[in-house]
């Protein structure tokens, strides 16, 4: 089965090289399509947006990656890509819940979203608290360290 995706906008901020970054603290503007303007409308009325993107600097051989260290930390276990939130993965998509600043026009300035600088943004939904979140019961030691 093949799947097309088409990008509705893209990412813009300061960080250009996929690196280790306090993401909570970086602004980033989402550029939405001018023909996705309308598609916006009602956004302001949440906090926080769930921001669905492309990490479009991942290589062909990171996306065979089938383990990785988490947090590219080699003194955590060695796990599957599926459960970490490593860009190494087959298809390397991205999905962050970030805290919306602003909205003018086509522009969503967002703080938290760990993408580079120029990333597709595949889709945008609003974050609803209780249908998109619940309480962990189980987490893994090294998500500690």
């Amino acid at each position: 089965m093949e799947i097309n995706l088409t990008p509705i906008g893209l990412v813009q901020n300061a960080v250009t090289e996929p690196t280790k970054e306090d993401w909570q603290t970086i602004t980033s503007d989402i550029i939405v399509n001018e023909d996705f303007i309308e598609a916006l409308s009602g956004i302001d009325e949440f906090s926080h947006i769930i921001v669905i993107y492309w990490m479009h600097k991942t290589s062909s051989s990171d996306r065979s990656v089938t383990k990785v260290h988490p947090k590219r930390n080699q003194n955590l276990p060695l796990v599957g890509v599926f459960a970490t939130r490593s860009p190494a993965r087959p298809n390397p998509i991205g999905i962050s819940t970030v805290k919306l600043l602003e909205h003018q026009d086509n522009v969503l300035k967002v703080i938290g979203l760990d993408a580079i600088d120029g990333t597709p943004v595949l889709d945008i939904k609003p974050y609803i608290p209780g249908s998109d979140s619940t309480a962990a019961a189980r987490t893994p030691g090294w998500l500690k360290k």
